[in-house]
């Protein structure tokens, strides 16, 4: 019988530790697939972050780093400058890179360092607790904001795309979802741009996934589906923010 489904050889054998209904097991794939399709994995470095995606290096089956927390694109930097040939990636979370990592992704894009981030935002820290991060929604109820988050007090959720998106160094910058079949799919393509951004040396590129989090969220596996496409898309609009061939479409 002819196999057609399997598991990439872009991850290794081991069980996911993550929640049930929790999407980072679907964007583990993609970005494992696409290292495969582009005969990458071989020659590719991954770094580690400090959150839910922790144990991520026993999950792609390439060398992989783990950075302290928020440091990944700075560890990613050193090890794409001494080994320059190698295909080199951050995977963090929205706690990882849009709190205590914020100086770090902002002055990894200024220089225009030549790596690809896969930035995971689901609105909440999951690994910790469940407290609020910087892209919680207004409103959302968090164990440190157990009344909603009060953008008097905590501000606006953080839009990441569009702030590196204004930085000259960032050459790619797409926010994407996987909470259903065809979003998927086209979130595989923004992560396989996101690569080749980086094998044609344009500079820095980022991929922003919307992901759930039932278990902090509080809600059913579907029912996190429902609420990221009807709550977050509206705040986080998907789409391509930056683009090499735009650039120099806009240059010409």
């Amino acid at each position: 019988m002819p196999v057609v489904f399997e598991r990439t050889k872009g991850l290794t054998e081991k069980e996911f530790h993550y929640c049930p209904g929790c999407t980072h097991g679907i964007i583990h794939r993609l970005v494992g697939e696409t290292l495969v399709e582009m005969d990458l994995l071989g020659d590719t470095i991954g770094v580690a972050p400090v959150g839910c995606a922790v144990l991520a290096y026993q999950y792609f089956n390439c060398d992989m780093h783990e950075a302290a927390h928020g440091r990944a694109p700075a560890m990613a930097t050193g090890v794409k400058r001494v080994l320059p040939e190698k295909t080199v990636f951050t995977y963090q979370g929205d706690g990882d890179l849009a709190s205590i990592g914020t100086a770090e992704i902002v002055h990894a894009a200024h220089r225009g360092e030549n790596i690809t981030v896969i930035f995971v935002n689901n609105a909440i820290y999951g690994m910790t607790g469940g407290q609020m991060a910087p892209t919680t929604m207004v409103g959302q109820r968090t164990t440190t904001s157990p009344l909603g988050r009060d953008p008097r007090l905590a501000g606006q959720p953080i839009r990441v795309s569009e702030m590196l998106a204004t930085i000259t160094g960032a050459a790619f910058v797409e926010r994407v979802s996987v909470h259903n079949p065809a979003h998927i799919r086209k979130a595989k393509k923004a992560i396989r741009s996101a690569f080749e951004c980086q094998t044609k040396k344009a500079g820095f590129s980022i991929v922003e996934v919307l992901s759930t989090c039932p278990t902090n969220w509080g809600m059913s596996p579907l029912d996190s589906l429902d609420w990221l496409k009807e709550t977050m898309m509206p705040y986080y609009p998907l789409g391509n923010f930056r683009h090499p061939e735009k650039e120099a479409g806009n240059d010409a």
